[in-house]
């Protein structure tokens, strides 16, 4: 089964991934949000529910601020599928700790070739068409069950797509392999290694147990790691602090952070080397008022509204996450790439968030 979107992502992979100005990516995204949007309100009742709670009438065309979004909670709350329950090939699921509920997002094949596809676009115009081999900062139990699919699993299968010789760096109980390391990293010298991990994992269970042993690495690599910032953030660790330790024990200089939720997968935001995000053509970001939820300009602080055109099995395209940050600027990043960058500043206060979500689950 095709759906419409599928001509419009396969086009718009021929073009670089930061590359459209804001205007034109505003009229590419009021055409086919709109159209994306009456896709799901059509397919799917809780987005049903959800849509008419706030207004939305099907209608041929809307501006991207004015298209529906859904709490990231509902994911853990409602079934939020927009296709025939036969067609989906994957589930994912959202980390969470023990007893707590977690996000469902159901893939169709359609949809998770369209996440690989631009994952890969977005990350080989930071690093390079050219696959390196790659080390895994994690553990291979983590995708050794596909039935829970995890965020982390998704994200390592994602992005051993873009290396060669994949290689998990830590064994079962989460140490260091020296022993598989030292023989990839002598198989590979004289190459650029590519590393992929989540930010705490990294942190935690090679850098810190790096210190612990008295090993210091020296590999000539590029690493990409996201998420887990909420706990180095306890730690008091900043992004400066974290690149710096990660070259101090590894002697990896480049190092690239990467915001993206599973509710979203592939449509990555990517840090850049000013040290900003920025939302590729797959992708944009809004920021609104926390408290009348209007839309704010650059230079505003308030709740990141995330919009992707990949989700089409299931209403992810809109998603007002539980996240705080502020546009800086758009098409003007000394970077050289266009499109809206931004920085995130946290984790909005549960209750704040929970009242949102609350005002969509009493109905």
């Amino acid at each position: 089964m095709q759906t419409y979107a599928t001509p419009v992502i396969e086009e718009m992979l021929g073009t670089p991934p930061f590359a459209l100005e804001a205007e034109a990516k505003n009229a590419l995204y009021a055409r086919t949000l709109s159209d994306l949007t009456l896709h799901h309100y059509e397919r799917s009742r809780e987005y049903r529910r959800v849509s008419r709670l706030v207004g939305y009438k099907p209608q041929t065309e809307l501006q991207v601020e004015d298209i529906p979004y859904i709490p990231v909670r509902l994911f853990k709350e409602f079934e939020l599928i927009s296709v025939d329950r036969r067609e989906v090939i994957k589930t994912m699921t959202s980390s969470g700790t023990s007893g707590q509920a977690v996000s469902r997002i159901y893939l169709d094949r359609i949809t998770a070739t369209n996440q690989t596809k631009v994952l890969v676009k977005i990350v080989s115009s930071f690093i390079g068409g050219k696959r390196l081999p790659l080390l895994i900062v994690d553990s291979p139990t983590v995708i050794r069950d596909r039935a829970l699919f995890s965020a982390r699993g998704a994200g390592i299968l994602g992005f051993s797509m873009l290396g060669h010789d994949v290689t998990y760096m830590l064994d079962e109980n989460y140490q260091i392999d020296f022993a598989r390391l030292d023989t990839f990293l002598e198989k590979h010298q004289g190459n650029r290694i590519l590393l992929f991990g989540f930010t705490f994992i990294v942190w935690e269970y090679l850098c810190q147990a790096l210190r612990r042993s008295g090993r210091q690495l020296k590999i000539d690599g590029i690493l990409i790691h996201g998420g887990g910032w909420k706990k180095l953030a306890s730690l008091a660790v900043d992004n400066a602090t974290f690149k710096k330790v990660v070259d101090e024990t590894c002697g990896v200089s480049s190092v690239y952070n990467y915001y993206g939720m599973v509710e979203q997968t592939g449509s990555i935001f990517m840090e850049c080397s000013q040290g900003v995000l920025h939302a590729s053509i797959y992708s944009d970001i809004i920021v609104r008022d926390p408290i009348t939820f209007s839309a704010l300009g650059p230079g505003s602080t308030g709740l990141l509204q995330l919009v992707s055109l990949l989700p089409t099995s299931y209403p992810g395209h809109s998603i007002l996450t539980e996240d705080i940050g502020e546009v800086l600027g758009v098409d003007d990043c000394p970077c050289g790439r266009k499109g809206k960058y931004f920085c995130v500043q946290g984790r909005v206060k549960n209750a704040e968030v929970r009242g949102c979500s609350d005002v969509y689950a009493s109905h």
